[in-house]
């Protein structure tokens, strides 16, 4: 899954020891717009510290995630996993156009000697 985000808080790194090595983890929380409800998602960063070390706070980026829940002790507990993060492209702006001119009215022609206005397009 994917969502666009403004970056609102990059938190300090945690580390620990597991079974499997050395593991770090980091926490990112990035803005939605265009969201009714839950404008913040707080998204984990493991073993990812130089992708989080280019994040900038205020920089928008493109999230490509995973939802991850398990089991410990009775409780749940749910992850929101970054594997992807992408800088968004500022929208191009396109140059200012100059409206065209307005067309000038069209001069009646006459009829021959007649003097009626011929103006009508049938």
């Amino acid at each position: 899954m994917d969502f666009e985000g403004k970056v609102l808080e990059i938190l300090p790194p945690v580390s620990g020891q597991s079974a499997r090595g050395t593991w770090e983890r980091q926490t990112v929380v990035f803005e939605q717009p265009n969201k009714q409800y839950g404008k913040e998602l707080a998204v984990t960063f493991m073993n990812k510290a130089q992708e989080v070390a280019n994040l900038r706070v205020g920089e928008s980026y493109l999230v490509s995630f995973d939802i991850e829940s398990r089991n410990y002790q009775g409780r749940w507990y749910t992850d929101v996993r970054a594997w992807r993060v992408q800088p968004l492209q500022p929208a191009a702006t396109a140059p200012a156009t100059e409206m065209p001119p307005f067309m000038e009215e069209p001069q009646p022609s006459y009829a021959a000697g007649a003097g009626v206005v011929d103006d009508m397009p049938f």
